[in-house]
């Protein structure tokens, strides 16, 4: 029998940076240099994080803890997380340095002109030192993060208006191995920020190119334009909690052709059901059986709409993007509006439900009728 191995936790960024920043701070006040620094979560969790490296750095201390993503793929995952400690008057001031991203949009954890280090994250590091300062004494963290630059152009940052770094994150201090939890939960930020921009009214989209579509072709903000990866019922769910209106839901049709099957968590893995829906429809308009056969041999969805285009059973694309629309609307009990955006492969619109057609035409988004295609 095989034993299924336990995944190993990691440490977030905001856990690093405060073990990083006491390490200095200890030297800093009476010279030891540890080795291992106690960082202590909001949930009274204490936690032990390997420090790299302590030593003097002109008038101050530098300390320097590599990020452990434990078993979760993450793009942190390596890069030296450091903190540089000098003395500054009164009170615990901390700053971003090279490699954390600043914060150039509204709608996030932390206002715009300020460095990307998130408050429980800042809780901490002000936690993890303050037992170590004299009284009435103050200091002055900058954290910063080698790579941080380049690895932040792997995440969500630049969408999110985060530049020129990484961003310091977490709640408990300890990076669950739980990649897709982690992952849905970054994208939420998305919708906030949309709603900071004014916007009651959002497109969901699957990634970067129907994201690229959206703006390019339907001439709709990028700042209304939210990623979803595959979690579309998740962040419907988030649309509502931020008091969403109306969704659009745009992107290749085989991708939304699973949300009309009731999919709505859409990877492969998870499910599929685009043939059989495809299927389905052109026989609800009336395909002949083997046409019916042959949607369901087909080894992909392009080449099953080829085969829609070259029996004349085009229509059944608006049915299928009306579907889509409908299915998410019930999946939230009717708490939004959502209408549904199909593109080919080429960036062309293949199909448009009426919601999409009304909502686009309200705010003056250059969306098709729902004969396209």
């Amino acid at each position: 029998m095989t034993v299924k191995q336990e995944l190993r936790p990691g440490i977030t960024t905001g856990a690093s940076a405060a073990a990083a920043a006491q390490a200095a701070v200890i030297m800093l006040a009476g010279g030891a240099e540890i080795h291992t620094a106690k960082v202590t979560n909001p949930q009274g969790k204490e936690i032990l994080v390997p420090v790299k490296l302590v030593r003097p750095d002109n008038g101050g201390v530098l300390a320097i803890v590599v990020k452990d993503g434990g078993d979760d793929p993450d793009t942190t995952h390596g890069l030296d997380i450091n903190a540089r400690v000098t003395w500054a008057g009164e009170g615990i001031h901390i700053t971003g340095g090279p490699g954390v991203g600043t914060v150039t949009k509204p709608g996030l954890q932390v206002p715009v002109g300020e460095p990307a280090i998130n408050p429980v994250p800042r809780q901490m590091i002000t936690e993890a030192v303050r037992p170590f300062l004299p009284e009435g004494g103050g200091v002055r963290i900058e954290v910063s993060v080698s790579g941080g630059a380049a690895a932040a152009r792997r995440t969500l940052n630049p969408k999110l208006g985060i530049i020129g770094g990484i961003s310091i994150l977490g709640t408990t201090g300890i990076v669950e191995p739980m990649s897709e939890e982690a992952f849905r939960k970054s994208l939420a930020p998305q919708v906030a920020m949309a709603r900071a921009h004014g916007y009651t009214t959002v497109c969901l989209t699957p990634g970067r190119l129907g994201e690229n579509w959206a703006a390019g072709v339907l001439g709709i903000p990028r700042e209304a334009v939210v990623q979803m990866s595959n979690f579309v019922g998740y962040m419907l769910g988030k649309c509502v909690e931020l008091e969403i209106r109306n969704v659009i839901l745009l992107g290749h049709h085989s991708k939304l052709t699973k949300i009309a099957a009731g999919c709505f968590h859409t990877h492969s893995r998870v499910a599929d059901a685009r043939l059989e829906t495809l299927a389905a429809f052109a026989g609800l308009l009336g395909a002949a059986p083997h046409v019916v056969r042959t949607l369901l041999e087909s080894n992909t969805s392009e080449q099953a709409l080829e085969l829609l285009r070259l029996n004349n059973l085009l229509g059944v694309m608006p049915l299928i993007a009306a579907r889509a629309a409908q299915r998410a609307m019930d999946y939230v009990y009717g708490d939004l509006r959502v209408g549904t955006v199909m593109f080919t492969m080429k960036g062309e619109v293949l199909a448009a439900d009426a919601n999409a057609v009304e909502i686009g035409r309200e705010m003056r988004w250059n969306i098709p009728s729902e004969s396209s295609g």
